[in-house]
């Protein structure tokens, strides 16, 4: 890859198979479900090659973000506890609040970003992401950076 590398979040319906099944390995290895690399990929049908090739490059959102931070950028529209209301469902998912700082209000919308601690979080990053962006009044939300 070089001497510095780019990321991308991609849904995972746009990667090929053989990203998800590597990714599926290194979990079962992670969590002790398969002793060994050869048991991992016999279990998600994928080669030894293959896992070795791709290891050090793909993996899911918030996987191996104990004790790091990412930060996440919101437009909300202007309404009494709507942000209030986003930052206690972070809490509650034990996302350790670092830092805020919003924009006033223009045209209804006010943008927000939110530095966040993963490291006690009850939910992955992206299951964090999806149902925030299901609440009233979040217009959109979109991670800026993960450490």
């Amino acid at each position: 890859m070089g001497d510095s590398s780019e990321y991308y979040i991609v849904d995972k319906r746009a990667l090929p198979d053989v990203y998800i099944k590597v990714v599926e390995a290194k979990g079962l290895l992670e969590q002790h479900i398969a002793s060994s690399v050869q048991e991992a990929v016999d279990i998600v049908g994928v080669s030894r090659s293959a896992y070795y090739k791709y290891k050090d490059y793909v993996s899911q959102l918030g996987a191996g973000t104990r004790g790091r931070t990412a930060i996440i950028a919101f437009d909300l529209t202007d309404e009494a506890g709507l942000l209030s209301n986003v930052l206690n469902f972070m809490a509650q998912s034990g996302a350790n609040i670092l830092t805020i700082n919003q924009t006033i209000p223009i045209n209804g919308i006010a943008n927000v970003t939110i530095s966040i601690e993963t490291g006690n979080m009850k939910k992955q990053l992206g299951d964090l992401i999806k149902i925030i962006a299901g609440i009233k009044g979040v217009k959109s939300i979109k991670i800026i950076a993960r450490e």
